[in-house]
């Protein structure tokens, strides 16, 4: 059975460590697994429940919002992958969590696992921000899956890429592996 991972990056910078993770993490997932990046985040208008209910009420649905609740939707499983702003959630995913969550009590990614990993510069690799991010997502629906944690202190990278970071490259394998056994 083929599973497939739908990642959410909170930086939206191309070159970003945290998207650099997310891509080592599609490239060290199993054979049967595919990792896929979602590239619209920053497409998204901030939410608003008017918006929501209008596209609700046989109104036009907004192409980013459509897109991104048709991707949760068709995978099995979703891997953040984020840095931490300011001592908090990136507010591109805060607003996809918004989004996600609703209709309230059915979104998209209700009761799917869900791993949140990334760095950020701060001598905890973002932990405040996955913190928060695991509480927002498990508010919003989405299963949690509390026992994959992996901060990354950019620091301990040493000026190297992510898939050039045997430790990282192993511990992004572990997350993913683990990731994929809470899928059934």
């Amino acid at each position: 059975m083929a599973i497939k991972i739908l990642a959410f990056v909170g930086s939206l910078r191309a070159a970003s460590v945290n998207r650099q993770i997310a891509e080592l993490a599609a490239e060290v997932a199993p054979d049967d697994v595919t990792v896929t990046i979602f590239e619209g985040l920053n497409e998204l208008p901030f939410y608003n429940e008017e918006i929501d209910d209008a596209m609700g009420a046989d109104g036009p649905p907004l192409a980013p919002v459509a897109a991104l609740r048709a991707a949760a939707a068709d995978a099995d499983a979703a891997l953040v992958v984020t840095p931490e702003y300011n001592g908090s959630i990136p507010a591109v995913i805060k607003n996809a969590i918004d989004w996600l969550s609703r209709p309230f009590g059915n979104g998209a990614l209700k009761g799917k696992p869900l791993a949140v990993i990334g760095g950020s510069f701060g001598q905890y690799g973002g932990v405040w921000a996955h913190d928060e991010t695991r509480k927002s997502f498990g508010i919003a629906g989405a299963r949690v899956v509390e026992s994959i944690k992996l901060s990354v202190p950019f620091k301990t990278l040493e000026g190297k890429a992510p898939a050039e970071h045997a430790e990282l490259s192993g511990n992004v394998r572990d997350a993913v592996g683990k990731l994929v056994a809470e899928v059934g």
